[in-house]
């Protein structure tokens, strides 16, 4: 799974990284340890008066669709093998689609002595994960929710643990972003698939210090956090 991420840039970086219009995203403050119901930035696309739109909005981690009960599941992960036909994300697959903007995440192997944490990351500045979103009504405001799509593990990556976010390369963010159902799911999902093998291949980890084990004391705006330990 992917339980915590790090995102460094600022929203106009982003925008421009990803050939955006703006969006809500003026008050997101970079970190390098965004956790589950954290805020976090988001790539997606809408259509209005027949006018496409791509937008950096601000999300919180954790999706819960617009016809999900208060109190229920808020799901940070959707796997890829089921997020076609599960009901939980089978309506954001088809019509709701993000992408996650993230420098690297992070994962824990158990050792004798407590937890490792692992930074994975990329020759890239910045990844683009594979994401679902959902936006409810929420008193006057919208509150928009995403989750990030999740595959098995390849190379660097699996060596750290069996799962990883599906990872998208720019020759493919237009098909995923683009607001159209999508009508033919197996095509889709052999997209993501072929898109994030390649982008596995690039993928290296180091571990990093134990501080970024507790998310309530580690420092999110220190760069220190993702940087490997000493030989």
């Amino acid at each position: 799974m992917c339980g915590r991420f790090a995102m460094n840039k600022e929203a106009d970086d982003l925008i421009a990284a990803f050939v955006a219009e703006g969006g809500n995203a003026e008050d997101w403050l970079p970190s390098y340890s965004i956790a589950p119901t954290d805020p976090a930035p988001i790539v997606r696309e809408r259509q209005h008066d027949g006018t496409v739109a791509r937008s950096v909005d601000v999300a919180a981690w954790g999706l819960k669709p617009a016809w999900s009960k208060p109190g229920g599941p808020a799901p940070i992960n959707a796997r890829l093998e089921s997020v076609a036909s599960n009901g939980m994300f089978r309506g954001a697959f088809a019509s709701q689609r993000c992408i996650v903007p993230m420098n690297g995440y992070y994962e824990w192997q158990k050792r004798a002595d407590g937890k490792q944490p692992f930074y994975l990351h990329a020759d890239t500045d910045v990844l683009a994960a594979a994401g679902l979103y959902s936006a409810r009504k929420e008193g006057d405001d919208w509150a928009v929710t995403f989750t990030i799509i999740t595959r098995e593990a390849r190379d660097a990556s699996g060596e750290v643990h069996d799962r990883m976010p599906v990872f998208l390369p720019p020759d493919v963010w237009d098909d995923w972003l683009r607001p159209e159902k999508i009508t033919a799911p197996d095509e889709a999902l052999g997209m993501l698939d072929r898109a994030s093998t390649a982008v596995a291949a690039s993928m290296r980890s180091h571990p990093v210090d134990r501080a970024v084990n507790n998310v309530r004391t580690v420092n999110r705006e220190d760069p220190r956090v993702i940087a490997p330990l000493p030989e």
